[in-house]
Order: C-alpha cells, then structure tokens, then sequence
C-alpha cells in the first residue's frame, strides 16, 4: 500500500469524527507545521511500551515533542542519556514534565518546596526540558481561602527566582473539582490572577481546556483577557478525557481562537484515545491545521 493510500486509511474515521475530509485535509498534512506548537502528554498513550517505543510511536503519528510526569523516576545516568539519544534520533524534545509534588497553598510546605524544586533541576537538565508543571495541592483545613492564596503566591515568588537561575519556567495546573473536591486550584480566573500577582515571567499558567470546562466554563473569554499569562494549554474533550470531536468543547473554535490571538506557546493533547492512539493523535493534529485553515479560508475570501 502506497504512503498516501495508508495515511487516508487510518486517518478517515477519525477524521470524519471531526467533520473533517479528505478535501479539507490531505494526507501530506502529516507533516505540516502547525500555527502553534504541538505536543503530547505521555501517560495518555502507549502506556504497555517501553520508553523508546512510545516516542516512536508520538513521532509516527507526527508529532515532535512530549511531555512527562514520571517516566524517568527510576531512570539511572545511562537511562537519561539514552531517552536523549532517542529523542535526537526522533527529532522530538520534552517540552514540559511534572516531578515537584509539594504544595503551594500551605506555607508549611514551603521550604521543602523550593527544596525539592532546587533538587529537580538537574533532573530536568537531564531531561533537556524547560517547563516544570506545578499543582497548588488540596486545600489546607483551617487556613482561610485568601491566606492559602497568598501563600499561592508566595511561594511562587520564591520559586520563580530560583526557576529565572536555572532558565526554567514554572508553570501552575488548574484542577477540577469533580476530579478532585480538595484541590485549592480550581479556577483559571483564580489562577491567572496569582500568576500575575507573583509577576515574574517565569512563572506561566498551564490553561487545561478540560479542567476548565468542568470547573467554570467561558473557555475564549479567558483565553482572549489572559494569553500573556499562557505558558501551555492542555487539550482533552468533556466528558471522558477523550479526543476533541467526542464531547462539548467545540474545538474548531479554540484553535482558530489560539492561532487569531498569534498563541505560540505549546498545546499538549492530553487525551485518553478512544480507537487506535497513532490514528487518534495523527487525527487531532489534522484538526488543529484545518481548523486554522478553513477559518483563514473565510478571512481571506471576505477581502
């Protein structure tokens, strides 16, 4: 079977799911730079492979970056330098990785914070990766709302200068709190009002779509008033954390919203694939360049 004979195939049903064709995508798309940069979550996919084979699979379905939460827990010296060897061979780089689970909501936690974030550097120079995700941590029984808020913010001011030494970013998750009740940070709004206050460019906010719409919803509205506070965005469709095209947020709309606003920090698929996760992922990153497209399309025909 020729090149483009395989891609329309296992391309086309979840394609169609998108409202997506063959005339409005082509199969060399595979390959075309999208209006922003895009990436995958790793523990969404290919879970059952060794490391080196699921990033051959992420390439395969065209993409160039990942990112990691604690694939290389256990790794040793020599495992760090093959993951980089492999990743130069792929032409893939990890873009953002999770690994500092102290809280920021609790000024108690706050020295062994920075500790742990001083610790995880190197790790992340192991990693060649610049982008460190955050999670404020559950709410603290008895602490008032706007202290767990300040120490929010604290902490961050504190962290941010030891993340501008290291030329790294700190970039802090909302969560939703049907996920999880006891998590402080479920608001963007909330969020990217800290990451304002803490005022230190190194220090973004990560917009999870996902999160959002079962928080709060008004998923442009935020996007349009907070960009400058974006350090990445997380793609997942409501309900089941499945693949844009399977839920309610209309996705179509965010991309060319992203691509209007000249978004160019990265957008992770962190969706759990219903269907093959190569088609899936290939399909997703199709949309993303269509969408676009067409909304280009009609600008340009309406001059």
């Amino acid at each position: 079977m020729k090149r483009r004979q395989f891609v329309g195939v296992v391309t086309g049903a979840a394609l169609a799911a998108r409202g997506l064709t063959a005339a409005s995508v082509s199969p060399e798309s595979a390959e075309e730079e999208t209006p922003f940069p895009l990436s995958v979550m790793l523990w969404t996919v290919f879970r059952d492979l060794p490391f080196g084979q699921r990033l051959e699979k992420v390439r395969e379905a065209g993409y160039r970056a990942v990112e990691l939460v604690d694939e290389f827990k256990n790794w040793t010296r020599e495992e760090f330098a093959a993951s980089r060897r492999k990743k130069q061979e792929l032409g893939i780089e990890f873009d953002a990785t999770a690994g500092v689970w102290h809280t920021l909501a609790d000024a108690n936690d706050r020295e062994p914070f920075l500790k742990s974030l001083r610790d995880f550097v190197p790790i992340m120079k192991e990693l060649e990766c610049s982008k460190l995700i955050l999670q404020s941590g559950n709410i603290v029984a008895g602490i008032p709302f706007a202290q767990m808020r300040a120490n929010c913010v604290e902490t961050l001011k504190r962290g941010g200068e030891i993340a501008a030494g290291s030329n790294i970013e700190l970039l802090v998750e909302n969560i939703d709190p049907e996920e999880n009740a006891k998590y402080f940070l479920t608001s963007s709004a909330e969020g990217f009002e800290i990451v304002r206050e803490v005022g230190n460019p190194h220090v973004k906010f990560l917009y999870d779509f996902f999160h959002e719409q079962i928080a709060e919803g008004n998923l442009i509205a935020k996007l349009e008033k907070n960009l400058d506070s974006i350090g990445l965005v997380h793609i997942a469709d409501v309900p089941g954390r499945h693949q844009p095209g399977t839920g309610e947020i209309n996705y179509a709309n965010l991309y060319r919203k992203l691509a209007q606003l000249g978004y160019s920090r990265p957008a992770a698929m962190e969706f759990i694939p219903v269907g093959d996760p190569v088609q899936e992922l290939r399909a997703a990153r199709l949309h993303v360049i269509s969408s676009v497209r067409t909304a280009r399309s009609s600008t340009a025909a309406a001059t």
